[in-house]
Parts: structure tokens; sequence; C-alpha cells
């Protein structure tokens, strides 16, 4: 159990390369709220589900790992699929910085730029 969780908390802080502060700065742009997945149907209104849980995540970075617990976890192996899902894509071959496929990705910890 100590060596999975050990192993989850390695994918996910190699997937989140982004620090909990310039996180949270991004999640406050407009960019970073255009983007995303929203409602039933993909275009509904409010907080898209990649929002959402780039503010999970900058909860679980400063978290002490004593602390975390099995959703954190849960969460971690979640952001880990999502982030590599979407590297696999590639991403556009030009504007990469500012597509949207970047911006996602931003969302989600992750800025491929870097």
């Amino acid at each position: 159990m100590a060596d999975d969780r050990k192993e989850a908390r390695d994918a996910f802080h190699q997937a989140v390369n982004m620090t909990p502060a310039a996180l949270e700065k991004w999640l406050d742009t407009d960019d970073s709220q255009a983007v995303g997945w929203k409602g039933e149907d993909g275009h509904g209104s409010g907080e898209s589900v990649g929002h959402k849980s780039g503010h999970r995540i900058v909860e679980i970075l400063r978290t002490k790992q004593a602390d975390l617990s099995d959703d954190d976890y849960h969460h971690m192996a979640t952001v880990v699929s999502y982030v590599h899902r979407h590297l696999a894509q590639g991403g556009p071959a030009e504007d990469k910085e500012t597509s949207r496929w970047r911006y996602s990705l931003m969302n989600w910890g992750h800025d491929p730029c870097k």
C-alpha cells in the first residue's frame, strides 16, 4: 500500500509541473475559464471539469503527504490519466502556446511548454 501511494505521488508530481502559486494565478485568467467541458452537453455555463480540478490540485499540492486522503490519491490518478491522454494526442503544429489544448492541460496543472 505504501509503495502504491509513493508511485501515485511520484506520477502526480511528474504530471503536474506547475507550482501551486502559478496554477492559482493561471486559474484566475479568462483563458483558463474559457476552456474545458461544461455541463451535460459540454457547453453549459459554470466551471469546467478541468478548472475545478485545478483548484483541487492546488489543495493537494499544499497538503502534507501524511494528510492526503484516499480521495486525494484517487484525484491524483485522475490527473495523471488526463495529462497522459492529452499529451499523447499531441498539440497543434502551430500556435501551441496559445492553444486551447495547452490551456486545458494547464487547468490540470501541466504546462506542455515548460
